[in-house]
């Protein structure tokens, strides 16, 4: 499924015109591609390294997921940066109680940039998680933060909720991603 993500109200960007999130669940595993257009040339994507975990990825362009299984508040903080490095933190609730999720196995990721239009695909196994059994529904927040060669930076979401850009805000689990029943 194909998700279009909107830039912040307070947020300017001149590089892009648009960032699409395909997602998809498969045994166990979340699949993400983001997928930007624009002038790629305009963003500051960092070098491709060995995938790698890594900490404050959001400060530069990165890509995040946020999931969780309602009701719970619970929830889990995916950042995904272009140079593959990545990081997985635990949350009781809204920015409370964060840890490092070391039951994270480290992604997948494939990266390329051609013309105007640069790709990010992960897969990411959830699987193993308690509660994230296969006929369970994960919702989710899909987002980004894209710094551009000026050094500006904007913020991209499924959805925002008022005020400044907060991902973590209950409001940003805007996609639910139904049980996959395959064996």
């Amino acid at each position: 499924m194909r998700q279009a993500l909107k830039l912040h109200p307070d947020s300017c960007c001149d590089a892009l015109t648009g960032i699409a999130v395909e997602v998809a669940r498969h045994r166990g595993h979340l699949l993400l591609r983001y997928v930007v257009a624009g002038n790629i040339e305009n963003l500051r994507l960092s070098s491709v390294r060995r995938p790698s975990r890594a900490i404050d990825l959001w400060q530069h362009t990165c890509f995040e997921a946020f999931i969780r299984l309602r009701p719970s508040e619970a929830y889990f903080e995916f950042n995904f940066a272009p140079s593959l490095q990545w990081a997985a933190h635990a949350f009781s609730s809204c920015r409370t109680g964060m840890r490092v999720a070391h039951e994270i196995g480290a992604p997948r990721f494939e990266s390329k940039s051609e013309g105007d239009v640069y790709e990010l695909k992960i897969s990411l196994e959830l699987g193993r998680l308690p509660g994230f059994t296969r006929d369970s529904t994960w919702n989710l927040g899909l987002a980004a933060v894209i710094e551009e060669t000026n050094n500006r930076k904007s913020y991209w979401a499924l959805e925002h909720a008022p005020g400044a850009a907060d991902f973590h805000h209950s409001d940003c689990f805007a996609f639910e991603l139904p049980a996959n029943l395959q064996p």
